[in-house]
């Protein structure tokens, strides 16, 4: 498992970032090196095509309350606007002096070519908001010998699966188990002429293989077997590169998700809306927008089985959660950690009111945008048991109000609003007690309204292709 140079999780590109406090989110790439033993099992050599192009690009959010997991694949043709980004060299997995300008119309994964997982994250994280966290890049030999590993996936196809470079890679129909050069050249092949969708025919099929080994994970109670878990969490490191990925976090992650089923697993793709003539895939950006936004409040996905009682609810949005009347005691600033996030139409306000914060003692832990403008007043966040620490941010800004919401654990959140936004006093000395505040409407996300056409798959469907 080789390590990689750091990400930017803290990026203001990040939509609500106290809201996915606890969440865990991966980006996972399936690279088409032809370096070493991946040039070895038929990807070509460097000849064809020199250093890592991202083949596969997958996004994984999973909840704080590991209730589901949603997996959402990137078409690698997507016309994307690259930011300016270091070069990477995908031999070494460092990055060099050299430096590629900002370009608008590049393909997704010349993006990674160029620039690395630096790079690529910083354009999925501007599409999706979400904080990425960790990074997961497995190269052809790797994917084939995690396969190998836990001793093949069972994968099912109506019509025999015949690629035009590729060649035949299923010769018969129904059910069979599949090996790790087998199972390479099913999730690779887009060139299937009986599909006719070039990479969303991949696409699809890679949905399908990882939801039939999640199947098989689920069923051979690998989560609640210590030693297949360390196993499998051990073949699926040993050929990777990562980023802020240790094996000992993964062998939690995968505990903590003994209790979700494979229903409650939901596999989406990004839509888009033809190509530009140079061939790129057209983004849907505000079907996009709504896709993320969806998974960052957590809202009920197409298909989705979640157990009863881990289903979220979504409250009707004139609620208002009352302020506790017991009057509240001004807490030591240094004990309250804070998310600053814009609201207003003023540029670098959430940096400078955070500044303006930290000199009082309060614990920054990040500046952001909101996710919309508002002309009301500031508002400050905070989650249940948290009143105290939100009252004390307050008495610092001047007109502040407070909003209760299920969402922070123990961050208190402040929104800038555009009511004398940014002005910043001394805290109530500690242990004062302090005054009301008025009480913002609860602001429960409200539904995020998904594209009808919304290409979906959901982990338990076993149909067959």
């Amino acid at each position: 498992m080789r390590h990689g140079p750091g990400l930017g999780p803290e990026s203001t590109d990040v939509v609500d970032a106290p809201g996915q406090y606890g969440d865990e989110t991966y980006l996972i790439v399936g690279t088409d090196t032809r370096a070493g033993a991946s040039g070895e099992i038929g990807a070509g050599t460097e000849l064809d095509a020199e250093g890592a192009r991202s083949d596969t690009v997958i996004l994984i959010n999973i909840p704080a309350d590991r209730s589901r997991v949603v997996a959402v694949s990137f078409p690698r043709d997507l016309d994307v606007t690259r930011p300016e980004c270091q070069a990477w060299d995908s031999t070494t997995g460092d990055y060099t002096d050299e430096v590629f300008p900002a370009a608008d119309g590049d393909k997704l994964n010349a993006t990674y070519a160029l620039g690395g997982p630096k790079c690529l994250v910083k354009v999925i994280q501007k599409m999706s908001g979400l904080r990425i966290g960790h990074f997961v890049g497995i190269d052809f030999a790797g994917f084939e010998s995690m396969v190998d590993e836990v001793g093949g996936v069972d994968v099912c196809t109506t019509q025999p699966l015949i690629d035009d470079e590729l060649g035949t890679i299923l010769a018969t129909t129904g059910e069979q188990r599949v090996d790790g050069r087998t199972a390479l050249n099913y999730v690779r092949a887009r060139k299937v002429e009986a599909e006719g969708t070039g990479d969303y025919g991949r696409i699809k099929r890679q949905q399908v293989f990882l939801s039939s080994l999640l199947r098989s994970v689920l069923s051979n109670r690998v989560l609640f077997d210590p030693g297949k878990l360390n196993g499998f969490v051990t073949a699926f490191t040993r050929d990777t590169f990562v980023e802020n990925v240790k094996t000992a976090d993964l062998l939690t992650l995968g505990k903590s998700l003994r209790g979700v089923d494979a229903g409650a697993v939901t596999f989406l793709t990004v839509p888009t809306a033809g190509t530009t003539y140079y061939g790129n895939e057209i983004p849907r950006t505000d079907d996009i927008d709504a896709i993320f936004r969806a998974i960052i409040d957590d809202q009920p996905l197409p298909g989705e089985q979640r157990a009863p009682e881990t289903a979220p609810t979504t409250p009707d949005s004139t609620d208002t959660r009352a302020v506790a009347t017991t009057p509240q005691v001004s807490l030591d600033p240094t004990a309250v950690s804070v998310q600053v996030s814009n609201g207003s139409e003023v540029g670098g306000l959430a940096a400078t009111t955070a500044d303006s914060l930290a000199a009082y003692g309060f614990q920054i832990v990040g500046t952001g945008n909101a996710d919309a403008t508002t002309t009301g007043p500031t508002v400050v966040r905070y989650g249940p048991g948290s009143i105290a620490e939100a009252a004390t941010v307050a008495s610092a800004l001047p007109g502040a109000v407070l909003q209760e919401t299920t969402s922070l654990g123990g961050i208190v959140e402040v929104i800038l609003g555009g009511a004398d936004a940014g002005t910043v006093t001394a805290p109530a000395p500690v242990g004062e007690t302090l005054p009301t505040f008025d009480t913002a409407v609860d602001g429960a996300p409200t539904d995020v309204a998904l594209p009808s056409d919304l290409t979906v798959t959901n982990a338990a469907d076993a149909t067959c292709m």
